[in-house]
């Protein structure tokens, strides 16, 4: 039955089979509710006090609530309601299927609605208003309706996704979009976006394009290139006519820096492209060898403390409130000029072991400003049969002296054997948990051991992270010593074996706990550095996991002068201060040096400063907000009971770090 309700009578069902949602989305609807109204009603079943439980409709309820917040609709807004009369479970499955059986619409579709609109009198903002999009969506969607025909059918059609519907449109011409489009659709390779928008682009160059920068103009039109200018062009406007030319050009002299590269730098090989990446395409088949970055010399480490002391010094004039504006200026400045010293340092090409470096390969690419790059990383290169490759045939002979014919299988039906036999092998694994967990552990401490050259027999791959610094190890820290006494304590007799055979053999038969160690220790290692924190070293997952555990994160690190104080301003510190000890503490060091301050910091958080015996408690529990594990809902709890940003307790359900390593 079909009823008007009032909003403020409506509740939210706990049957509803909706549990989460996406803002963005919400923000849509609730901009569509206040442009048009609802345009499908609820569904709802009768509950106690004259109320209705809505068991799908959910978010439309959720955004009507919010404009009744905002005064856009009456609490009492009647609402259309079908009213369910059946049972909880009928409820539930007529929520899911309202739910379920819905289809996003296609871009082409919404290309032509977003269209008709503005053909009938709105703006682009009145559009996107309505709908709660952004004016950039809307846009992107009404380009796609001035698509060539043939593309526009073919994106409704679902023949071409949604970027390369896109990258065509990176002309506004409809005859090179058509030509084009005929053009891979008869190809035997599937475009991607980036070819096609470079395709639709090339009907000329702008003289600012990689490739001509690469090229130069004297050398261009030496080749008999042409180029076309208007009045008010310049060298990077310019239209350099022969494309073909150009890219003829261009890829001899790549060409050219690869095959130099690859001699200067001892190198098998070096690929060129044209693109400012390595494509899939170039390295298919090729395999990522492991490389670290260069070890820093002694000149470049006494370059770092140097440029280290240099930064607290300007550090200071800027924690100095009596400096002047000129000498804040000059500071800032320094700092920017020290902080891209030190980034230019640390950035040191990788190196490779050199038994592997003779048979490995680079891919030097064509950067945006028309340089030749060669990206960081090694590849090698897997040496197929001669006869193999030369005929498509494989050759499948009885052992040495034995009197078994040769049998010659096609190159098609040896991959298709394979394919078989590895399932009837993954099959008889995955039956064996035990052997599953072996294996993954073996697989993932065995790549200490591994030849890379060789083809490895499965793709679980752990490497180690770099970390943002290379060669710093906290040898004072506990955690950091602890897990170096895990590691020393493992069991590595296995790695006797001669091969990946024998090793399997011998890691198997270790006790369990030996093998149980080895599980987590490969694990952890495979962990990246994270902080409580936004920007890059923000990973969330860590928290949650930090916080799972239950981790006190206080009794595996204190903040010392060497690894925190002196690297931070004096606010910080005196901020620190406040936050266990009040205002009453921080007012005792407000007049002190910062070096003095950064010892005097050390010896309150490690408890051998004088001070009452529940400020020495909170500084001993106390850590920096970054270095907490904790996930945003619980830091609010915390907020509440500990104000003064102690870490987290530990979980006495869960064994310690430290109780683990022992």
């Amino acid at each position: 039955m079909i009823k008007s309700i009032p909003l403020n009578k409506l509740v939210q069902s706990p049957r509803n089979v909706r549990r989460h949602s996406e803002p963005a989305a919400d923000a849509e609807l609730k901009a569509s509710i206040a442009a048009r109204g609802l345009l499908q009603n609820l569904i709802v079943r009768p509950a106690a006090k004259g109320r209705f439980e809505v068991e799908a409709g959910e978010r439309r309820r959720q955004a009507m609530l919010a404009l009744a917040q905002e005064k856009l609709l009456a609490r009492d807004h009647e609402v259309t309601c079908l009213v369910l009369e059946d049972s909880a479970e009928s409820a539930v499955e007529t929520g899911l299927a309202e739910n379920f059986h819905r289809l996003a619409m296609n871009p082409a579709d919404e290309a032509q609605a977003f269209a008709a609109l503005v053909t009938g009198g709105a703006t682009v903002e009145d559009v996107a208003r309505r709908f709660g999009l952004t004016i950039r969506f809307v846009e992107g969607r009404l380009r796609l309706a001035t698509l060539a025909p043939v593309v526009f059918e073919a994106l409704a059609s679902g023949q071409i996704t949604l970027d390369i519907a896109k990258a065509f449109g990176a002309t506004s011409d409809q005859e090179i979009q058509t030509r084009v489009f005929e053009q891979v659709s008869s190809g035997y390779y599937a475009p991607n976006p980036d070819s096609v928008r470079r395709m639709v682009l090339s009907g000329t160059v702008r003289g600012s394009d990689p490739r001509a920068r690469l090229i130069g103009r004297d050398a261009y039109v030496a080749a008999g290139g042409r180029i076309e200018r208007e009045l008010f062009d310049n060298d990077d406007s310019e239209s350099w006519v022969d494309v073909a030319l150009l890219e003829s050009l261009a890829a001899a002299k790549m060409e050219e820096q690869a095959q130099a590269l690859a001699a200067e730098q001892g190198l098998a090989w070096v690929k060129a492209t044209l693109d400012p990446y390595a494509s899939h395409d170039l390295v298919d088949g090729l395999i990522r060898l492991p490389a670290e970055p260069a070890p820093l010399s002694e000149a470049e480490v006494a370059r770092l403390d140097e440029l280290d002391a240099s930064y607290d010094e300007h550090a200071a004039i800027l924690e100095d409130e009596g400096s002047t504006e000129e000498a804040v200026a000059a500071a800032e400045a320094a700092i920017e000029a020290i902080e891209r010293a030190c980034q230019e340092i640390r950035a040191r090409p990788p190196v490779i072991a050199p038994e592997l470096k003779a048979e490995s390969g680079m891919v030097l690419v064509l950067s945006r400003d028309g340089t030749p790059v060669l990206q960081p990383v090694f590849y090698g290169e897997r040496q197929a049969d001669p006869a193999e490759a030369d005929s498509g045939i494989a050759v499948v002979s009885g052992e040495e002296g034995s009197e078994k014919r040769r049998t010659t299988l096609s190159k098609r039906l040896v991959d298709e054997l394979a394919m078989q036999r590895r399932d009837v092998l993954a099959l008889h694994v995955a039956s064996d948990p035990g052997l599953a967990l072996d294996l993954m552990v073996f697989m993932l401490a065995d790549a200490d051991t591994h030849d890379w050259r060789a083809r490895p027999s499965t793709t679980l791959r752990a490497p180690v992270p770099a970390g943002p610094i290379t060669g710093f190890e906290a040898k004072d820290a506990p955690a950091s010593s602890a897990l170096a006494e895990l590691r020393s304590g493992l069991d590595e007799s296995w790695r006797a074996g001669e091969d990946a055979m024998s090793r399997f053999d011998l890691f198997r038969a270790l006790p369990d706990d030996s093998r149980a160690a080895w599980l987590g220790y490969v694990v952890a290692r495979s962990l990246e550095a994270s902080l409580n924190m936004s920007g890059e070293r923000q990973l969330p997952f860590q928290d949650h996991l930090g916080s799972l555990i239950g981790i006190d994160v206080a009794q595996w690190w204190r903040p010392t002068a060497a690894n925190y104080f002196d690297r931070v301003s004096k606010q910080v510190i005196l901020d620190a201060l406040t936050d266990v000890g009040g205002l009453e503490l921080s007012s005792r060091f407000a007049s002190v040096k910062k070096g003095d301050l950064a010892m005097s910091a050390e010896r309150v958080f490690a408890g051998t400063y004088i001070t009452e015996v529940e400020v020495r408690e909170k500084a001993l529990a106390w850590v920096p907000e970054v270095m907490r594990f904790a996930c945003p809902a619980q830091e609010a709890d915390e907020a509440e009971i500990d104000p003064a940003g102690a870490g987290q307790g530990g979980d006495d359900e869960h064994q310690s770090p430290r109780e683990l390593a022992a």
